[in-house]
């Protein structure tokens, strides 16, 4: 059936801010149907609360509505404009939750609005838990034992009837909120009462639980014919009993048989068409006893999902783009397969390489966290690794997870206590695939690492190849090892870190040039979904150790721009927000935009948004023989937070050249102690500070400052390892601890301005005019992260003096800096006295936030800028906020409750929303505003 053009007008619900449990997958999912619905003559209208998403740009939807998610929000929508159908597929729990309260206040029925993409009774089926285990049981699906309650007395009941180990799932949340295993029965009264606390209908399924099965998801879509296709199998490499977003997953599974594959497949059209007659994409997840196959069913998402997301990437089947075809209409054998350009979508994509996801974990700025990982998911983000094989995926996950590993060990960095590896092993936490390799090292045998992980033998054969491996190296030096070992090495994934490593006495680049001697380059091969059967006509590249190279550079000037990596807090969806106009910006401006990226929930890695995209680490081996082959004239670290900007030292070191502000100014903003020196010639005022090597030195400096103190090494985002201190004792401990932490760095001594307020300049400079993007006040006081801080914009309470104070001195200081581009700094402002803490010459957290509340596409401005297109003066920037926009911080504290909740110099939130007052009158406001003069007043 062709659309349906009664639909002229969509609404998409997005999912609000990043939580943990919901990040930006949902982003992504969100705006590949936005454009997808575009590309059909369709008007689209997004709601959503998140300014720092590309989904809530003008280049994604005709419409954006910056308001807060609820149904009241939508209704006003509704009125405002003619909305034909409303898609909730898109954004996660949240959407699927609006769209369930909507319907039962009767408001699509009121406003004539069609849901589209599922039926709302399906929503109902799978998130109530007792709904869909009677439904499975009803069509003749496993399930595990278990029973619903929605009471104290109850629970106890199902405890004593199933018995023990028992897993609490509470109805209607995300990311396993309120769920947990109960081990025994002294632990049942606490886990039953979060779960019943944390669902939202008072209700929970009490369930056997089978800890150490294996766990699989397969990705769906169905069409409006009953057509259903399996997108995906994605293979948990942890057993159940850990929350499928905490777990390291592998696509296509690896360890089903044939005959348990297809029983799984089956199952999984069978639950789909079971729980309502909609077209649209579903998520399946699955648990099988690994002694006999028995599958049973653990739960159906009736909507993207994090897994949806990850197969997108991995396949090049772009699920919310055809899901959102589907919904209004269209048959799958209708739709043009995107990959191939000749097909139909009415196809299985066929993969001949492995997809490795591996989580994010920042246990590092919840202290004192439960880090073991269960039920509920803690994991901030995560990364996705190609590779030919598994092993050599896995090894360049490692690479790509930006917690300093260069792969799966071989590095200097393993752990030697038995005992510690050991209960790590039995105690999953986000190092437990580091202890494996750890442990088989120490020749701890490969089955009692299975029986007290319970992970699938094949794995760990897998992961034991490669200490067969090292212990071979050690045999050679690096000028007699052969030719054929040498590529062995790099197939299985070890960087050239790993190989300088484990030969001893060389360095990285001894190893890249010997290789490269020996004609071992990388490859590219292209993603193209069908193990090319058909050719492909989308430029998605991965890199390997073989003979054929797929990527063929053209002869158009290219950019090459640099991505954020994993998510984590302090570097968050607003930098993938920044690569993705950097990549518009050098389109238009007439180059090819290559992206190197490996974050698969981000749409900076959907294959439509760059003219090439590299899906690899970035690291810098990756990054090198990428610019070898592509040869730019230029890279672009600026809008990739500090994963992009710790390449610019090799960059510059290269002769390879830096899109805007030179590495040299770069690094004057990011060491705080040249920073300081050139504030004190531009007569710039700035707290009094000092620069330690060491923790005397350290007490030396503080009390030249003098007490209290903020402690801080350089080059870091988010304010990883800040303190704040008032004696000497708690300062010695604040740098032994940093320096163990961050070992090699320096430590800066800024003497802390006590109850001074906050402020924040955004701008951009194009080398000889600099345009203020925009200034704000935070609510909080300095001494708390302005990451973690509500931003009003533009200023409410400053004078004019002190305003006036914080525009000289941004553009002194970009003027001094050289920028070309953009420029964050913040303030500290005491009895009238503008104090300059910080400046950074890169994307900010706050310019995302800045362009959408005063709706100018200030990214895009400035990445011309960057590019050298354009100047300032191109372009005429009018803006539209009246009244004033609040920038608001968003926690995940709820997936640590035994974290102590006080804010401080180190970023803490996973994510932000904006909301809009007309004046200062507002009460919500008001009460932002008392609970300021509360603190400033203390």
């Amino acid at each position: 059936m062709p659309k349906d053009t009664s639909i002229r007008s969509v609404l998409i619900i997005g999912s609000g801010p990043i939580i943990i449990g919901q990040a930006c997958e949902f982003d992504y999912a969100g705006s590949q149907a936005a454009l997808s619905l575009k590309e059909e003559g369709i008007e689209v209208s997004i709601i959503n609360s998140n300014p720092a998403t590309i989904m809530t740009d003008k280049v994604i939807a005709d419409h954006v509505y910056l308001r807060p998610l609820t149904v009241d929000s939508i209704e006003q929508i509704l009125i405002e404009r003619k909305i034909d159908a409303v898609l909730p597929t898109m954004g996660g729990q949240t959407a699927l939750n609006l769209c369930k309260e909507a319907e039962e206040r009767g408001v699509w029925e009121k406003h004539g609005v069609r849901v589209i993409g599922v039926d709302v009774a399906a929503i109902e089926k799978t998130e109530n838990r007792e709904a869909f285990r009677q439904l499975m049981i009803d069509i003749g699906i496993g399930v595990a034992n278990s029973r619903i309650a929605n009471s104290f007395l109850e629970g106890k009941e199902a405890a004593q009837e199933i018995g023990y180990p028992l897993v609490i799932r509470p109805s209607y949340t995300l990311g396993g909120s309120g769920g947990g295993f109960v081990h025994k029965k002294e632990e049942f009264d606490q886990a039953l009462k979060r779960g019943l606390e944390a669902s939202p209908t008072h209700e929970v399924l009490v369930e056997q639980a089978v800890i150490g099965w294996k766990e699989f998801e397969l990705e769906l879509l169905r069409d409006n014919n009953d057509n259903v296709i399996i997108i995906c199998s994605i293979e948990n490499f942890d057993p159940m009993g850990i929350h499928t977003g905490d777990s390291i997953t592998v696509a296509p599974a690896m360890t089903l048989s044939d005959r348990c594959y297809q029983d799984m497949r089956n199952q999984a059209i069978k639950m789909m068409r079971a729980i309502g007659n909609f077209a649209g994409g579903c998520n399946v997840q699955f648990s099988v006893n690994p002694d006999n196959d028995e599958i049973i069913a653990i739960e159906i998402n009736p909507r993207v999902s994090r897994s949806s997301a990850l197969a997108s990437k991995a396949t090049g089947y772009p699920i919310a783009k055809i899901a959102s075809k589907l919904a209004i209409g269209y048959n799958l054998d209708e739709i043009e397969n995107q990959i191939t350009k000749t097909t139909s979508a009415y196809f299985e994509p066929t993969i001949d390489y492995v997809i490795v996801k591996v989580p994010r974990w920042n246990f590092d700025k919840f202290k004192g966290a439960n880090m073991e990982l269960g039920l509920q998911m803690k994991s901030v983000g995560e990364v996705m690794a190609i590779g030919r094989s598994f092993i050599e995926a896995l090894q360049k996950a490692c690479q790509s997870l930006e917690i300093g590993r260069a792969g799966l060990g071989a590095d200097g960095k393993h752990n030697r206590s038995i005992d510690e590896i050991m209960y790590g092993l039995e105690h999953a936490s986000w190092n437990r695939l580091f202890l494996i390799k750890d442990a088989m090292s120490m020749g701890v045998p490969l089955e009692s690492i299975r029986k007290v992980t319970r992970i699938d033998k094949w794995f760990l054969t897998q992961i034991q190849e490669l200490v067969s491996l090292e212990t071979e190296v050690k045999r050679y030096s690096l000028n007699n090892i052969p030719k054929d070992f040498l590529f062995t090495l790099k197939q299985k994934g070890f960087s050239d870190i790993q190989i300088a490593y484990l030969l001893g006495n060389v360095t990285e680049d001894e190893v890249y040039d010997r290789r490269k001697s020996l004609g071992i380059s990388r490859v590219y091969k292209m993603v193209d979904t069908c193990a090319a059967e058909f050719a492909a006509q989308t430029p998605y590249f991965y890199s390997t150790f073989e003979e054929e190279n797929e990527s063929i550079p053209s002869d158009r000037k290219k950019i090459i721009v640099l991505g954020s990596g994993p998510n984590r807090i302090g570097q968050g969806i607003e930098f993938d927000y920044s690569c993705v106009h950097g990549l518009l910006a050098a389109k238009e401006s007439g180059f090819e935009a290559i992206m190197i990226n490996c974050n698969p929930e981000t749409v900076s890695t959907d294959f439509n948004m760059a003219d090439k995209l590299y899906f690899e680490p970035v690291f810098w081996e990756h990054v090198r023989e990428i610019i070898e082959l592509e040869n730019p004239v230029g890279v672009i670290v600026q809008l990739g937070g500090q994963t992009a900007l710790k390449m610019a030292e090799k960059l510059h070191e290269r002769g390879i050249k830096i899109i805007g502000t030179s590495y040299n100014d770069m690094d004057v903003a990011e060491d705080r102690g040249r920073f300081s020196d050139l504030l004190k010639e531009l007569g710039i005022p700035y707290p009094r500070y000092g620069v330690a090597e060491n923790a005397e030195e350290a007490i030396v400096v503080a009390n030249q400052v003098g007490y209290p103190v903020l402690v801080r090494p350089s080059y870091v985002l988010g304010g990883q390892g800040m303190s704040i201190v008032i004696n000497d004792e708690d300062l010695e401990k604040a740098v032994v601890k940093l320096l163990g932490d961050l070992p090699g760095n320096r430590v800066l001594i800024d003497h802390f301005l006590d109850r001074a307020e906050e402020t924040e300049s955004d701008s951009i400079s194009d080398g000889e005019d600099v345009h203020i993007v925009g200034l704000m006040e935070h609510i909080e006081p300095a001494g708390i992260h302005s990451g973690d801080s509500f931003a009003v914009l533009p200023p409410f309470s400053l004078s004019e003096k002190v305003i006036n104070d914080m525009e000289t001195y941004s553009k002194k200081i970009a003027r001094a800096l050289n920028v070309i581009g953009l420029l964050n700094i913040q303030f500290a402002v005491k009895d009238e006295k503008v104090y300059v803490i910080e400046a950074n010459p890169r994307a900010s957290r706050t310019v995302p936030f800045i362009a959408k509340a005063y709706d100018v596409p200030y990214i895009n401005i400035a990445a011309k800028v960057m590019l050298g297109v354009n100047k300032l003066k191109d372009f005429n920037i009018v803006r539209k906020l009246e009244g004033y926009a609040i920038k608001e911080p968003v926690f995940s504290f709820d997936k640590f409750p035994e974290v102590i909740k006080e804010l401080g110099p180190e970023m803490k939130s996973t994510g932000e929303s904006i909301r809009f007052i007309k004046d200062l009158e507002d009460p919500y406001f008001r009460k932002l505003y008392k609970d300021k003069s509360m603190y400033l007043s203390k």
